[in-house]
């Protein structure tokens, strides 16, 4: 059986960026909704490492979540003022932001650190996808030193709104990373869904889709994967341009199939699955939904 967590981002960000549930709103009712634990988005009003800046702050902040039944499953940093695929520096920029945020991770006693590619898959077509794989792994490699010291994984969420998003460019930078033993994919349904089946945004190559794209994605990533995010999908990008997560049950996947692939061969070595509701507009009300699904799910695949 998985324990279950959820995204925080989900109700601080898009639709809630104006009005965020306050987090400890968030952590009280995830607790009465019998989660196991929350993925903290540590950007916007919610917790992050600049308004929580001292030891004692972080230890106050974990011991709310702790006393209220909670684990943090991982954590998502905010990156996407940095440069790392058109980086001209290095990505001495991008790794000083990387470091701040898995001190604060390390502080909390997160062992699971978020990363994506930051910039548009259309960037590979502007300085050539060789440049831009070799910069991603030098820059990451740097990064999985940082977080090994930590005792942190580092896990990157591949979604269509963002650079190597073809499942075969996917499969290649993750094995370009094999070196770095605390490094693997993150397994989204949703991303995975609209970068093999549907084929949104892709960049470096010719077209890649297939009806069976999601489980077909997960056989080749067998092995290696280090995170798994559970959210339908109806295909279609949000108006951010990248994947719309659709509440579990209202999109087009089949869940069946791959979460018994995932399970029996992806390679996760903890135990969560978590819930992605990121920049759906009603993401509070669907949250229920969603836990009822995965539970479900939990019963036949987990």
């Amino acid at each position: 059986m998985h324990r279950i967590s959820i995204g925080t981002w989900a109700y601080s960000v898009g639709p809630y960026a104006d009005n965020p549930i306050p987090f400890r709103t968030v952590v009280e009712g995830l607790r009465d909704m019998k989660f196991d634990g929350l993925e903290l988005g540590a950007f916007g009003s919610h917790p992050k490492p600049e308004n929580h800046p001292t030891k004692e702050s972080r230890q106050t902040l974990k011991d709310l979540v702790e006393s209220n039944g909670l684990k943090f499953s991982g954590i998502a940093g905010d990156m996407w003022s940095e440069h790392l695929v058109d980086a001209e520096d290095g990505g001495k920029s991008y790794l000083a932001t990387v470091r701040k945020n898995l001190e604060f991770a390390k502080d909390l006693g997160i062992t699971l650190f978020r990363v994506d590619t930051v910039q548009p898959p259309e960037v590979i077509d502007a300085i050539g996808k060789d440049v831009a794989r070799d910069r991603v792994v030098k820059t990451w490699t740097e990064a999985c030193k940082m977080a090994a010291d930590m005792g942190i994984d580092v896990t990157w969420e591949f979604e269509p709104g963002f650079a190597f998003n073809r499942p075969s460019d996917i499969v290649e930078l993750v094995d370009a990373m094999s070196g770095s033993k605390n490094f693997g994919p993150m397994f989204d349904t949703c991303h995975a869904y609209t970068c093999a089946v549907v084929g949104l945004r892709q960049t470096g190559g010719p077209r890649e889709v297939s009806e069976d794209g999601v489980l077909e994605l997960a056989k080749r990533l067998r092995g290696k994967i280090n995170a798994i995010q559970l959210i339908d999908c109806d295909g279609s990008l949000n108006e951010h341009g990248t994947s719309t997560h659709t509440p579990i049950g209202d999109g087009n996947i089949d869940f069946g199939p791959v979460l018994t692939e995932l399970t029996a061969n992806g390679g996760v070595k903890h135990d969560w699955w978590t819930i992605d509701l990121c920049f759906w507009p009603n993401a509070w009300p669907a949250t229920a939904q969603c836990k009822t699904a995965v539970d479900d799910f939990n019963k036949r695949y987990g």
